[in-house]
This record gives C-alpha cells, structure tokens and sequence, in this order.
C-alpha cells in the first residue's frame, strides 16, 4: 500500500537509511537551492531541514532524487500502473500474450483494483487535515532559487481546477505550473503568480470560464502523498484526470472534501480564482539554463490558505539539466515507453534529450517502408512519422527532431546519443532530408527564436535519414579550413568560434567528413563534453534564424545545402541570461552540504 501522507513517506525514508535530518539553521534565500543541486549531483538521500530561517515550516530537500529512491517509494504501484497504460493504449494485448485463464483471471482482479483505487473519495471537511489550520502566503518558507528570481516560488505545485462546463472530479486537472507568493507587483498574501504554458490542461479550463464571464476556482496542493506529486507532472491523454492516475500509483483513493475539490492529505492548500487580470510574472531561473523573462500572466487571487499541522513544505530546484526533475522524465519514460509506439504506428522509440533542455532536441527512429522497392532508399515514411511525433502532446514542443530508420539498423539506440548521431551523420542528405517549420508554437521558456516580443513562437527542424551512408566521419582535422579555433567533438562535428566569409563558402572549404559545424563563443568549452555541446547548440539557437549552410540553395520553397550544415549557437542579444552561482553561495552550500554528509 502507498503513502498517504507525506510525513509518512518521511517517516518510512528515514526508517530506511533515504533520508537524514539537518537541524542547524539554513536560508531559503538562494541558499537552500544551492544545496539542493549539490545534493541531486552526488546523489544523495532526500533531507529534511528543520530549522528554516524566518519560517515556522520544515522543509524537505530531494526526494526524488535519484530512481532507486523514486522505485522505492512507488514500488508498489509501478506494475499496475504501466500495465494499465499499456491495455489503454493497446487493448487487444490482454489477447495477444499467453491467453488464457489464469492470466486473464489475474489481469481482470488487477483492473478491477486499479478501476476502485482510480475513483477519489469524497469525505467530509472534518476528516481534512489540510484544513486543521490557517495561515498566509508570507507565512509559507520564501524560496529563490537563483539571484536573478523576481521573488520566491512554489516549485512543487499541484494545480487543481475543473472544466466550468462540467464540474466535478472527471473533469478536473492537476497540473504542476509556477506560483509566485511574493515580489513584482503583487499585493502581499492576496494575490499570487500563475504561470501555465499554452498546451496544458488548465488553459482550456480558463478559457471555458472566461467564456462563460467568470472567474476560474482553483486549489493549489503542496505536499500530501508522493504519488500526487507525480501525477501532476504525467503526460496524461486529454481528459484523463490525473487524480485517478494518482490513486492507481499510491494504491490508495484520493481523498478529496469540499464542494470544488479540496486534496484532504496535503501539506498545504492555497484557494483562490482565476480571472482576466494580468501581471508580470517573473524572472525565473528555469529547466533550460537561463532565466525566464517577465511576461504577463494570470493573477490567482487567494481567498485562503490552510496547513495541516504536521505541515511538510517540499521543494526542488529548476536550472541547467541534469535536476532532481529529471528523475521525474525518466520515471515517467519507464512507464510509458510502450505507449508512443503503439499510439504513433511505425515509430520504435523516441528520445528527449535531457542534456539538451528536453524539449529542444528529439531523437527517433521509425520504420521506412513506404517504397520498399527503392533501391536509393531515401526518406518518405520518415516524413510522415516525424510530422506525426511534432503534432503529439508534449512532443510538439520539440525544436530539433533527428529521425533514423530501424530498418537500416535494428540495433539503433536512441539513448546512446553518439552513435545515434554518427548513424545520421553518415547518411544524411542536406540537400533534401532536412526541413522546417516556422513561426509556429514553442516552449515559453524557450527564448532563441524570441525577435519581435512573441512569447512561445518559435521554429522546428527535422531531419530525415534513410539508407546506405554516404560519407566517412573525420576524427581529427588535417587541412586549414575557414574558421577560428576549430574543435572536434566527435566524429563528424565541429565546433567553432567564428566562421570567415561565411556567405562565400563553397563545397572545398570544409572537409567532407564533418557535415555538421556549430558556431560557438567558447570552442573549447562546448567541445569538451558531449553533454556540453547538446546544451549549447540546441538551447542557443532557433532553426529558421540559426540555420545555414555550405552551398546554400532553396528549390520550391524547400532549403537545402550542398556541402556542410552549420547551426550558429552563439550568444544573441534577445537570449535571456545564463544561470550562474555567486562564489560566496558555492562556499556555504559547500559547507552545509559536508556537513550533511557527514551526519
């Protein structure tokens, strides 16, 4: 059975060697975060930090953060949840694998349990833990995360809301976006920050409302049982609730009291409404590695907030990948990796780049079959699967998609991103298997194709290659070629800091054997990790602005190059900054982080 309570889930950590407690007292302000990312780095267990500054509040530090503590604490919910998304996204399965009656017996028992602990509870507000307290937004501990942070932010949110047209726990959406409780412009204790993206569920619900001349209710969860944590962030199918997400992986049935939707077992809850007033939100320290810029975003307007007295405030940090949130994608990615495929027929795998900021770069591979009599088999399936994977849920946010076909090797791993990219590499056509779509949906987050004040518009590429390759990879550079400090960074890539006469460059300039060139500020830095060099070209540039190439051309609208592909990743001055840690933050994280380990 799963936790219901968080303090439970504490409890049960410390019981078993995943969880310490830190009595000496620690700054929220900048301090905390910097903990935090030094403690996800060295894998360390989670930590419960007792004595706050300026807050009455114990807060708990990563406790996601690393997978066998997240198999731990979801262990024994994690089959019955993956094979539910696995009969959902395929129900003929149940009938295609050792059929027959045992199997089926147990399949029909499991479901069952799964069907009755996916339905949330009903109790009375009696019964609410939550509600056995009131307090106020500056009572809550004042997180900030970066020196740059417009103020401090609740980052493990769960924000509940229900489609106004039709109310009720069906309906509902329990999404993990941004709150602001203090700085910028917002009247202390009664008005916070909301900052959700376009694609996600709460954004139909506001617009329902505002349709309709009213004001959106919400209730933003903290805390409570892990499994509400997770499920906040899943990938669900539209109009699945993830509160029944939530009750299958915990095992238990949400509890839920009031007549909106208020979580009984949570830490923290914060009510208020949503309607058309706008303010600026922001800056943020973000997943990407810089700073979020102020925008205008929604206004919450709270009308209360209540603790249990047990209350547990947790929290994570946001900044360059890799974070405690990528725990999350990869849990996530191990429950669904079945689903893409059977829900995008051809497509094998599919791969986020955590290295690269997640959603700017996609790796995949597919199926190509559509002329099996081609003996040039050139990419054509590829197209239609790489058109399919920009148009699927989260996926659409994608900005680079690299798509090879299974059939030239069925052993291709789209995790094991060197050879992934030494597979394209040498069969890729620039002339014809790259292509864009432009000024088109984006991260919000995602500044490189920011020009003219457009917040979440941007730009895609994808590159489709199929067939016998077509070149060798260059190792090492052994002619003079037109650039400034030249690095390679695998076979086939190079980096450099500046390009000469770039407008005039023919086919000869740039040996055959690297069809890949970025431009980069510090060639030496970017070429000195592969991890180095995902981050910085495919966060730093945009494919229709930062896209050229040897020999450029373009045929019926259709771009294309004749000798090598170069993605200038350089700084630009409509990039909002970098993430970087003062030296007097680096020393006492160090030294609260010793201290910790040595406990």
């Amino acid at each position: 059975m799963g936790y219901l309570t968080l303090r439970s889930c504490v409890d049960d950590l410390r019981r078993v060697g995943e969880l310490v407690e830190f009595s000496e007292s620690v700054d929220p302000y900048l301090e905390l975060a910097a903990v935090q990312r030094r403690l996800y780095e060295s894998g360390a267990p989670a930590v419960l930090f007792t004595n706050v500054r300026n807050c009455r509040f114990p807060m708990l530090s990563n406790l996601f953060g690393t997978e066998c503590r997240m198999n731990y604490i979801f262990r024994d919910g994690i089959e019955s949840v993956r094979r539910v998304i696995e009969l959902s996204a395929d129900p003929v399965s149940l009938f295609s694998e050792r059929f027959n009656l045992r199997s089926t017996f147990s399949l029909s028992l499991s479901s069952l349990l799964s069907f009755y602990y996916s339905r949330p509870k009903r109790v009375s507000a009696c019964c609410a833990s939550v509600l056995s307290c009131r307090t106020e937004l500056s009572e809550l501990p004042q997180l900030v995360s970066w020196s740059g942070d417009g103020g401090a932010y609740i980052t493990l949110p769960m924000v509940y809301t229900e489609d106004p047209n039709r109310v009720g726990f069906s309906s509902s959406n329990l999404g993990m976006y941004r709150v602001q409780i203090s700085g910028n412009d917002y009247l202390s204790n009664v008005e916070a920050g909301l900052h959700y993206q376009i694609h996600r569920g709460i954004a139909v619900h506001h617009a329902a409302a505002i349709e309709r001349g009213e004001s959106l209710r919400v209730n933003i969860f903290i805390g409570g049982a892990p499994a509400m944590m997770l499920a906040a962030v899943m990938p669900l199918p539209e109009g699945t609730s993830e509160l029944f997400f939530a009750g299958i992986l915990g095992r238990r049935r949400v509890p839920m009291c009031g007549d909106f939707g208020i979580y009984a077992e949570a830490d923290f809850c914060i009510c208020g409404k949503l309607g058309s007033k706008m303010k600026r939100e922001g800056a943020f320290g973000d997943h990407l590695g810089y700073y979020s810029l102020e925008h205008e975003f929604p206004v919450l307007e709270v009308e209360s907030v209540w603790c249990r007295r047990d209350a547990i405030f947790p929290f994570t940090v946001v900044g360059r990948p890799p974070q405690e949130d990528t725990q999350f994608g990869r849990f996530i990615h191990n429950l669904v990796r079945g689903v893409v495929p059977r829900k995008i027929r051809g497509v094998s795998a599919i791969h986020a780049v955590d290295e690269a900021g997640v959603h700017p770069l996609l790796l995949a591979v597919g199926r190509e079959s559509y002329v099996p009599f081609d003996r040039k088999k050139r990419a054509a399936e590829l197209h239609t699967l790489a058109h399919a994977i920009l148009g699927y849920g989260q996926l659409s946010l994608a900005k680079y998609l690299f798509i090879a076909s299974r059939d030239d090797d069925p052993a291709l791993d789209v995790y094991d991103i060197p050879k992934f990219l030494i597979h394209i590499l040498r069969r890729v056509d620039w002339r014809r298997d790259v292509h864009f779509v432009t000024r088109t949906n984006a991260d919000t987050l995602d500044y490189s194709g920011y020009f003219d004040g457009e917040l979440s518009r941007g730009s895609k590429m994808f590159v489709a290659a199929s067939g016998e390759p077509v070149r060798e990879l260059s190792d090492s550079i052994d002619v003079v070629i037109p650039c400034r400090n030249p690095r390679v960074v695998m076979s086939g890539i190079l980096c450099v800091e500046e390009i000469f006469d770039l407008k005039n460059l023919c086919t000869s300039d740039f040996p055959e054997g690297f069809p890949l060139i970025v431009i980069v500020d510090d060639s030496a830095e970017a070429s000195s990790s592969l991890r180095n060099f995902l981050w910085t070209t495919f966060t730093k540039s945009d494919p229709a602005s930062d896209v050229y190439g040897v020999g450029e051309f373009s045929y019926n609208k259709h771009w294309g190059c004749n000798g090598a592909l170069i993605i200038d990743a350089k700084r630009k001055v409509h990039h909002a900054p970098e993430l970087v840690e003062s030296p007097e933050i680096k020393t006492r994280a160090d030294n609260i982080v010793q201290k910790i380990n040595n406990r």
